[in-house]
């Protein structure tokens, strides 16, 4: 008897574990705020003073990068700091260390990387195929490129590498536009700003000027000359227009595969560029004629942050905006056109009240369909007082893919974080904990940085993918990688900067849902070599090292 009542209550205890497990393995995944745990403690500061200069409102932004090469992505924050000519500049951007466990370290003092103009945005990629990260920093003034000594310190050779952008850079991208096997840069300028210009009132209160006052600059291509030397060439590739551009972010990748990278500009209150490359060093403007210049309405509209990935499963590469009322999602109909999908979608109502400026694509549940996460946050910080229904502090908002071509907003039930009002900025995403899910990192103007880490993503398989190039950068920055399981097939591009002035790690992570193995993953380099691999297993991190045939 005794028996029998240990074997009906052994039997009990173990329904109850494998009930728990079950509701466990169902929870959704949540993002917590580890900020103060991982030991970060950046503070952005835009200097504000009471004429309220433009340069005041942008913020800053933050990226993920493995300095050191140890295989935990490092974290670099912008900073912008005392306004120029109006205070003597003690601020710094900052570099922090991943040790790996969960906590980072500050290590700006020896890297040699705490910039002190008043920044805007970076980026890092290996420009010279030595096999570490080299960073370039955008700033109201002059820009700054660093060499990754490989020792954990970087050198900066802004002057002797030809550097020479002393605009209002707000965003720079890495790619290899033409395709000879090193990394150039694109250089994305906003307003022709000078301090001495008066202030802007409204209703007779001083706020920030309007976009629209002043007057829009040129944007930059770096052609990297192979020798530590760059040479501007925007001009000859058709790559400005200062009458037009008003950039606010840029994200580069091959939309219609040809094998040439194209570079894809949100304007601020101007039509958005896409400069189609032509293939010999020249590019064409072609947004009005592909539909992705204006809304659907025909509206330019306050674009900030952009995005590119496949969020529909059909392998072309889709474009996600975010504005200055609504985000704009632009379906990518087989390279030939864009269709603007935001209604039917799903994302026009909820994105409708929010000042959006970093969107990321991200599948923070590995289930094989990529979500997006939105920081929000107007600029205008009087915009209370002058409007009934506008907020200076805006909740950021987390979207769940349905895998049907439409989003659900669950920004609710993602994690206290989504319940807190910040003034959003930049954002980047990275598993920084090398866990198997994607975590991210918001910049909030005037307020700390924040870590989300995500508890419960990799509940589902997954695999991560980093590319080392040999005939193509080393990064690989602008091969495709094709990941086909039994039941899906994803596809993503690997590139350099995205969002708003910030950079997300460059290793690739595909979400692979109950799937227990890869049938294929399939490269192809920008040098034009297809690679492929089959039968592999999940739940790691996996290096590919182009091939020489």
């Amino acid at each position: 008897m005794r028996t029998n009542q240990n074997l009906k209550s052994f039997l009990r205890i173990l329904s109850l574990l494998l009930l728990t497990a079950g509701s466990a393995a169902s929870q959704p995944p949540i993002f917590v705020d580890v900020t103060e745990e991982a030991g970060i403690h950046f503070k952005h500061n835009s200097g504000a003073t009471d004429h309220k200069h433009i340069i005041e409102t942008m913020g800053s932004g933050v990226v993920f990068f493995d300095y050191d090469t140890d295989g935990d992505v490092d974290l670099y924050f912008v900073q912008s700091g005392n306004v120029p000519q109006e205070n003597q500049q003690t601020l710094a951007n900052a570099l922090y260390r991943n040790e790996g466990d969960g906590r980072f370290t500050d290590v700006t003092d020896i890297s040699g990387i705490g910039d002190t103009a008043y920044g805007m945005a970076a980026t890092a990629a290996d420009i010279d195929n030595d096999g570490d990260a080299d960073l370039y920093v955008a700033n109201f003034g002059q820009d700054k490129l660093y060499r990754n000594n490989g020792d954990g310190t970087f050198t900066d050779i802004t002057e002797t590498a030809g550097i020479d952008n002393t605009l209002w850079g707000i965003a720079a991208v890495y790619l290899d536009f033409d395709v000879d096997g090193d990394l150039d840069i694109f250089v994305v300028n906003y307003l022709f700003y000078e301090m001495s210009m008066p202030v802007s009132t409204y209703k007779g209160i001083v706020g920030y000027g309007h976009p629209r006052s002043y007057e829009g600059t040129p944007d930059v291509l770096y052609r990297n000359n192979g020798d530590g030397t760059f040479t501007n060439i925007a001009e000859i590739a058709g790559v400005t227009n200062p009458v037009e551009g008003r950039g606010m972010a840029a994200v580069a990748w091959d939309y219609d595969k040809d094998g040439f990278p194209d570079i894809y500009v949100t304007n601020d209150t101007n039509r958005n560029f896409l400069y189609h490359n032509n293939g010999d060093g020249t590019f064409t403007d072609e947004s009005v004629f592909i539909g992705v210049g204006y809304d659907d309405r025909g509206i330019a509209e306050g674009s900030m942050g952009v995005d590119c990935a496949d969020y529909d499963g059909d392998g072309w590469l889709d474009l996600i905006v975010a504005n200055s009322e609504k985000a704009t999602l632009y379906k990518n109909e087989e390279g030939l056109f864009f269709a603007d999908a935001t209604a039917d979608s799903g994302l026009e109502q909820p994105t409708l009240p929010f000042v959006g400026f970093s969107p990321l694509f991200l599948d923070y549940n590995n289930d094989g369909h990529l979500d997006i996460f939105c920081a929000n946050g107007h600029p205008q910080d009087v915009v209370e007082i002058l409007m009934d229904h506008e907020t200076y502090a805006q909740r950021d908002q987390m979207f769940h893919n349905n895998g049907d071509g439409t989003y659900s907003d669950i920004s609710e039930t993602a994690g206290a974080y989504f319940a807190e009002t910040l003034v959003g900025r930049a954002a980047a995403t990275a598993d920084y904990d090398n866990d198997g899910d994607p975590d991210i990192v918001i910049m909030n103007s005037n307020q700390h940085a924040v870590l989300l880490r995500n508890d419960g993503g990799n509940r589902k398989n997954w695999l991560g993918i980093k590319l080392i190039g040999t005939r193509s950068n080393r990064d690989g920055i602008g091969a495709k990688v094709t990941l086909t399981t039994e039941d899906t097939t994803q596809i993503r591009e690997v590139k350099s900067g995205s969002s708003y002035a910030s950079g997300s790690d460059t290793r690739l992570l595909f979400g692979l849902g109950e799937n227990q193995r890869v049938k294929k993953v399939s490269i192809v380099w920008q040098s034009g070599t297809l690679q492929e691999l089959e039968d592999i297993s999940t739940n790691q991190m996996l290096t590919i090292v182009e091939s020489e045939k």
